[in-house]
C-alpha cells in the first residue's frame, strides 16, 4: 500500500486533492472537458444572450475567496440589499486589496446571484428568503478516513466509485461520475483525517441542504461569457471534470455526521435537503440560473459515511 497519511490531513475546503487530484483546468478560465459553447449542427439559433454583471471581472482563487467573505457577512434577508452588498464589500476591500473590478457590477451580480431562485429541489427557494437563524455559514468538520489516529484499513477512490454504481440510478445527472474516480491520475488510497469547511448550511422546510459557492468562468479564453456558459449540460460536466461531485459527497457525508450527532430523530431521507453549486457569475435572477442542483439518495450518504470510517483492505 501507499505510504500513510499524516493523521491531521491538510483543509480540503473548497478543494479537491483528497486523493492528490491536479489543478481542474477549468477552474478559473476554460470550459469544464466534454461542454461545448458552439451549437450543434441544425440546432435552432440561440437566443440573445444575457448580459451577466460579473462577466468581466477578473478571476481566480483571490476573487473566489473575496466572494465568499462577502456572502458569509451579509445579511441575504436585509431591507434594502444592495445597500447591504455594498457595504460588505468595501469592509472586506479595507481588509485586503482585491481587484474586483468595478464596485457597482460585482454589487449588481451578487444581488441578482441571491435574488435567483434555486429551483425545485428547493422549492424555488432563494438565498434572499434564507434568515441568519435558518443558516450556518462555514460549518467546519474533521472526519477520520479508515480509522483516523489508528488507522486499519484504506480509503480508495475506486471503492466511492463502487458505492455510486450500487446506489445511483442511470438517470441521476451525476451517474457518469463513478468512472471519472478510476482516474489513474488520482491516488490510489489514502487514511488519516479529512478537515474542511462547507460555504453554507440551510434550512429547508424540515430538512437542511448544502450550498457551495463557485466564481468559475466556463467560457473558454477570449470568448465573452455569458449565461449560455451555465447551461445545465455544462454545469453537469463542470461538476464532474473539476471533481465537485467528490467535494458535494464528502460535505453530505459530513452534515450527515452532523445532524445525525444534534437533531433528535435525525432521518437522512427527511432531513438532508440535498447539494446545491452555485456559480455566481451564471446565475441571473432566472429560476435555476447557475444553479447545479442534485440530492444523493439516502442509502447512498449512509453507505459513504459508514466507508469513509471503515474503510477497505489495501
Amino acid at each position: 500500500p501507499p505510504a500513510a497519511a499524516p493523521s491531521r490531513a491538510a483543509d480540503y475546503e473548497a478543494t479537491l486533492s483528497l486523493f492528490d487530484v491536479p489543478p481542474a483546468a477549468g477552474a478559473s478560465s476554460s470550459p469544464a472537458a466534454g461542454a461545448s459553447s458552439s451549437p450543434a449542427a441544425g440546432a435552432p439559433a440561440p437566443a440573445a444572450p444575457v448580459a451577466l454583471p460579473l462577466a468581466d471581472i477578473p478571476g481566480g482563487t483571490a476573487f473566489g475567496t473575496f466572494v465568499h467573505s462577502v456572502f458569509e457577512a451579509a445579511d441575504f434577508a436585509a431591507p434594502d440589499l444592495q445597500a447591504e452588498l455594498a457595504d460588505k464589500v468595501r469592509a472586506a476591500l479595507a481588509r485586503g486589496a482585491v481587484d474586483i473590478g468595478s464596485q457597482a457590477a460585482l454589487v449588481e451580480g451578487l444581488k441578482a446571484a441571491i435574488e435567483t431562485p434555486l429551483g425545485p429541489l428547493a422549492g424555488d427557494l432563494r438565498l434572499r428568503d434564507i434568515a441568519r437563524h435558518d443558516r450556518l455559514d462555514e460549518l467546519g468538520f474533521e472526519l477520520p478516513l479508515a480509522g483516523g489516529d489508528e488507522p486499519h484499513a484504506w480509503l480508495t477512490p475506486g471503492a466511492i466509485a463502487a458505492v455510486l454504481r450500487e446506489h445511483l440510478d442511470a438517470d441521476d445527472p451525476l451517474a457518469g461520475y463513478a468512472d471519472r474516480l478510476e482516474d489513474p491520475e488520482l491516488r490510489a488510497a489514502v487514511r488519516g483525517y479529512l478537515t474542511g469547511s462547507i460555504d453554507l448550511v440551510f434550512r429547508v422546510g424540515d430538512g437542511f441542504a448544502i450550498a457551495d459557492y463557485k466564481t468559475n468562468v466556463l467560457a473558454p479564453p477570449g470568448e465573452a461569457l455569458t449565461a449560455g456558459h451555465y447551461a445545465p449540460a455544462a454545469l453537469t460536466a463542470e461538476m464532474e471534470h473539476a471533481h465537485y461531485g467528490l467535494q458535494a459527497l464528502l460535505y453530505t457525508a459530513a452534515l450527515h455526521r452532523y445532524l445525525r450527532w444534534r437533531l433528535a430523530g435525525y432521518d437522512p431521507e427527511r432531513h438532508l435537503a440535498g447539494v446545491f453549486y452555485l456559480f455566481v457569475r451564471g446565475m441571473t435572477g432566472a429560476t435555476g440560473s447557475g444553479v447545479f442542483a442534485w440530492k444523493p439518495p439516502a442509502p447512498l450518504v449512509v453507505a459513504l459515511s459508514d466507508l469513509l470510517e471503515q474503510g477497505v483492505a489495501a
